[in-house]
């Protein structure tokens, strides 16, 4: 539950690169960019919203 985000939370979170939409991926604790392909982890329910730190899928 540590890594549950709030609806709220995801409706004004946009991909930091490009402003899309992310794609909220619970199993794997992260926020995806289809447009950019970058998956922006989740720590301790806070998203790690750094392109640098970003993972390239």
């Amino acid at each position: 539950m540590a890594n549950e985000l709030s609806k709220k939370l995801l409706d004004i979170l946009a991909c930091p690169k490009c402003r899309g939409n992310l794609m909220h991926e619970k199993a794997k604790s992260r926020l995806t960019c289809k447009k950019c392909r970058l998956a922006y982890r989740i720590e301790e329910g806070i998203p790690i919203m750094l392109v640098e730190e970003a993972e390239k899928i």
